[in-house]
């Protein structure tokens, strides 16, 4: 949704002009630079969101104008603003200064470590000041202004409290008043749509009552909000709620596999991780759909990232957030589990969606699963994992798990499967009927290219050598037998055993498993390739690199000319396929020839395979596209532009490797 910018606008944490980023739950707007950093500390801490690409509903984007035009960045703010009590060497930095530090470090503190909001006066009982605020908050939201709930939130106000006296929560104050915005806000931090009051009436109830019909018709869409994103993901498309909660998309060749191996939602292993999914209690299934909901954010966000930068900032660190980070509220396995989500290529990510959105849908409306499952062992201790330390830019600092705000969003994303909807009893609704060929809008289309912009940071290269040189066999990182009680998760996202090991295929094999395949069979095709040509790759390994300048430049071409393909898919211009696939065909093999022909560094033998063959099967896809015969099956071209996607996503992959690759080789 488009919004006029005033040229008043400016950055909240570098005054930076013309912001093109919102942070929902903090009510303020921001740069480019600064969006890299709060996207980094994960959604617990920031909800970004772009003020032109990213779908807004209107009322949402109308409580973050208000509250960004009235002064919300004051409230976090506080001490910096008070001469009284400025702190010594503590200044705001300017558009100019680098992201790291000086960028990174204030925006941790102002927003993770909440350093300059105001402090309360230190009491005995702070339950007791919890109240209070509760109930200032409770009282608030009747009226129109949004900063001084703001406020009240920031202070460690709760957004779901039921008052004692009245009992009533801040949303049913807030919905009889007709205070949409007010109701917005305290969504977004939580606030439950279902939640019922002493006589078990639902704000949506209070709001229909008092007559505001766009509210209440709000707060359904509010409560769906988690099963709505994601059916949109997929399919670009969201229910009304008047003649159906849900929209389950179907895979394009669900019905129509070519071989067994090439149906990976009607596979066996397939079947069984469906099994596992439908026997997880409530509060487990949940956590999964929450952690799919935020992948799902991430995934948005890179893509709109891509459109919206140079791209020579893909092969910089700035804009890298290659998966979700580190929510200290959550165990290890748990994070880890999030983390993995990253690696699920296009087609796997889509069939846990449409797997998680079925199962939601029969947990509503309380239907039994349609074949008996064996019990799962919940038996193992949540400390006893064989897991490694869950990736993170810095250690975690205690003082985190008692912010007010480590909660937001939690009970919101969880909401279309709350466990008051489980038990109400049966909901009759009207089903749709299951798209055979879901039919992609442009901006779905844009979600699914944050494939492409999905850049592995070093630190991610390095976990995966340590997952690999621990030594683990087995059914691996997240095998059935090690999963622990606390994290059901792993017990859906079943890795691929090694080969000596023993255990379960992959149900939703990973991206990495995926890429592995590829290379193998590309390494088999160089290998007859170079026998032709008579052995020209025969000799000693070369242990030269070219000049990291070089490379980047290389990438950036590659990169600049996959966005331009990227560009025709949004567009649906399939007749630009072809020579946009030639164009990037030639770029990668440019990039290639600065490599020698064999490589000493595995690292840089594997990025190169991975490179050639992804260039080679995208030239194969997009050839698809040309127009068929008379009498020919019809392209399925949503299909077609997921393989598209997925193939350019594995190309800028390796363009991206070999890049830190060779800086880091010239640098030591």
């Amino acid at each position: 949704m488009s919004r006029k910018l005033h040229r008043t606008e400016v950055c909240a944490d570098c005054s930076a002009p013309d912001p093109g980023w919102a942070s929902i739950n903090r009510g303020v707007l921001i740069c480019d630079e600064c969006c890299s950093v709060h996207r980094s500390l994960g959604r617990h801490i920031s909800i970004v969101k772009h003020l032109r690409h990213s779908g807004w509903p209107p009322t949402l984007l109308q409580m973050v104008q208000t509250l960004a035009s009235n002064g919300a960045n004051s409230i976090w703010e506080h001490s910096l603003l008070d001469p009284a009590q400025v702190q010594s060497g503590r200044r705001k930095p300017n558009p100019q200064d680098k992201v790291h530090t000086a960028k990174s470090e204030f925006i941790r503190a102002k927003y993770q470590m909440l350093a300059f909001v105001h402090k309360l006066p230190c009491r005995d009982d702070d339950g007791v000041t919890t109240k209070d605020l509760s109930k200032q908050l409770h009282s608030s939201v009747r009226t129109g202004s949004l900063e001084t709930c703001l406020r009240l939130l920031s202070l460690g106000a709760q957004a779901n409290f039921f008052h004692p006296e009245k009992g009533t929560t801040p949303l049913h104050v807030a919905a009889k008043a007709g205070q949409i915005l007010q109701a917005e806000l305290l969504v977004v931090y939580g606030a439950d749509p279902g939640a019922p009051d002493i006589n078990r009436r639902t704000p949506m109830d209070y709001a229909r009552q008092a007559g505001h019909i766009e509210l209440a018709e709000r707060l359904v869409e509010c409560q769906y909000e988690l099963t709505d994103r994601l059916a949109f993901y997929l399919c670009g498309r969201r229910p009304d709620h008047k003649n159906g909660h849900y929209i389950i998309p179907q895979m394009a060749d669900r019905a129509r596999p070519k071989c067994p191996t090439q149906s990976l939602d009607l596979s066996e292993l397939a079947k069984a991780a469906k099994k596992k999914l439908q026997a997880l209690n409530n509060r487990l299934f949940e956590e999964l759909a929450m952690d799919v909901y935020d992948e799902v954010d991430r995934r948005e966000n890179d893509a709109v990232w891509l459109t919206t930068q140079n791209h020579s900032t893909l092969v910089t660190e700035r804009s890298a957030v290659p998966f979700l980070p580190v929510n200290p509220e959550y165990s290890a396995t748990r994070n880890q589990g999030r983390q993995k989500l990253a690696r699920f290529n296009a087609r796997e990510f889509a069939t846990l969606i449409i797997d998680i959105l079925s199962d939601a849908k029969r947990r509503q409306q309380g239907k039994g699963l349609s074949s008996p499952t064996d019990p799962l062992d919940l038996g193992i201790d949540d400390d006893e994992h064989d897991y490694d330390n869950v990736a993170s830019d810095e250690d975690t600092d205690s003082e985190l798990t008692t912010q007010n705000n480590n909660n937001t969003q939690r009970s919101n994303r969880a909401k279309s499967m709350d466990s008051s909807d489980l038990s109400d009893g049966p909901i009759t609704l009207q089903e749709y009927l299951e798209v055979k060929k879901a039919l992609a809008s442009s901006e779905a289309k844009v979600q699914q290219l944050m494939k492409v912009n999905n850049n592995l940071s070093e630190e991610v290269r390095r976990l995966q050598k340590e997952v690999r040189k621990g030594g683990i066999s087995g059914p691996g990182l997240y095998g059935v037998q090690h999963v622990s009680g606390s994290t059901e998760m792993g017990r859906y996202m079943v890795s691929k055993p090694e080969k000596h090991g023993s255990g379960t295929d992959s149900d939703y094999d990973n991206t990495h498993d995926h890429l592995q395949s590829i290379g193998r069979s590309s390494e088999e095709e160089g290998r007859g390739e170079s026998e032709e040509g008579g052995g020209g790759d025969a000799g000693e390994p070369d242990p030269t690199l070219p000049c990291t300048e070089d490379v980047i430049l290389k990438t950036e071409q590659v990169t600049k000319n996959i966005q331009e393909l990227l560009r025709a898919a949004q567009e649906f211009k399939h007749d630009s396929f072809v020579p946009c696939s030639e164009k990037i065909h030639s770029a990668v093999t440019e990039m290639a020839s600065l490599f020698p022909k064999r490589p000493a560094l595995d690292a840089v033998h594997c990025s190169l395979r991975l490179l050639a063959s992804s260039a080679s099967r995208l030239q194969v896809e997009c050839r698809k596209a040309a127009p068929s015969e008379p009498g020919a099956p019809a392209v399925d071209y949503q299909l077609l532009t997921q393989q598209v996607i997925q193939c350019a996503y594995d190309i800028a992959k390796a363009a991206k490797q070999l890049v830190t690759i060779t800086t880091r080789e010239k640098k030591q």
